[in-house]
């Protein structure tokens, strides 16, 4: 176990900066950057960006220096590296393009929905997140394209987020009622938008609800993701509740937990079962013991 360093080399904000990674855990690597006061927002998937002036003060703090490129093979080897693609703050242009093909003429309003997307004390509900379910879409409904509607709603369910459920979807849905109708979308659109994203409170679609159902299944796709890439998405949501108690957490989270392997059914369509429900019960049910 061991945490390292390379150079202070990357400039940014009138400065150069360093990465710190472990080569074991995010938990080894959260636990050293706690101590050695680097703040949260500094963490940026799998690695903390350091200024320079930090550098002597890591070095001190036990952290083991290291070439750039050295750095890169540990956190490979680690399986801790996330790829660039993956990265929420790399997603701009791919997710503006995606933006403009779904609603063209209004950059604008999606230029507003990335900033939400991108705010600071998002973790796991972040453009990454929001790039997974418009992905998911995408593998549910090939060959053809997702509906507009369910686009549309992906990109607005979570566009306000402050960790507090039911309230977070209804004011989502707000926004998507207010900003729709400034672009002048028809009323009934409108609706449809918002009445989907209210849905992913619950992830409980009446039956028939085929567009409901897509939003829902793939909202919840990151249940049915590999190991490495569950307990990364289960550390990014632990970090979306930081000001939470572990304690309140860990109940909280065990009720979510609780709630989802209750769901009958958990995904909706057969292809979201074929590819993600025997991997999402195995996961749920290893995090609930």
């Amino acid at each position: 176990m061991a945490v390292y360093l390379d150079p202070p080399l990357w400039p940014a904000h009138g400065t150069v900066f360093s990465h710190l990674v472990s080569d074991t855990s995010l938990e080894e690597l959260h636990a050293f950057a706690e101590a050695a006061g680097i703040p949260e927002r500094a963490f940026d998937g799998d690695h903390y960006d350091v200024p320079e002036r930090r550098y002597q003060d890591l070095l001190s703090a036990g952290a083991i220096p290291v070439e750039a490129r050295i750095l890169v093979r540990k956190l490979i080897a680690s399986g801790l590296r996330i790829p660039a693609r993956q990265r929420s703050k790399a997603l701009t242009v791919p997710l503006l393009e995606r933006w403009n093909s779904a609603l063209p003429g209004h950059e604008e309003l999606g230029f507003e929905l990335l900033e939400r997307w991108g705010e600071d004390h998002r973790k796991y509900h972040s453009r990454t997140h929001l790039l997974a379910v418009l992905e998911a879409l995408d593998l549910l409904t090939e060959p053809g394209p997702p509906a507009r509607s369910v686009t549309l709603a992906a990109w607005f369910h979570d566009a306000v987020y402050e960790g507090i459920a039911g309230q977070d979807e209804e004011q989502s849905a707000r926004l998507a009622e207010d900003r729709l109708a400034l672009a002048g979308l028809p009323e009934p659109t409108i609706h449809e938008v918002a009445r989907l994203v209210r849905l992913t409170s619950t992830h409980s679609p009446e039956p028939g609800d085929r567009l409901g159902a897509l939003l829902c299944d793939a909202d919840l796709s990151i249940l049915g993701a590999e190991p490495t890439a569950y307990a990364r998405y289960l550390a990014a949501v632990r970090e979306d509740y930081a000001h939470v108690s572990d304690a309140d957490f860990a109940a909280g989270r065990a009720a979510v937990v609780r709630h989802l392997l209750a769901l009958d059914p958990l995904f909706h369509s057969e292809r979201a079962r074929s590819l993600w429900l025997d991997a999402a019960r195995r996961n749920l049910e290893a995090e609930l013991s």
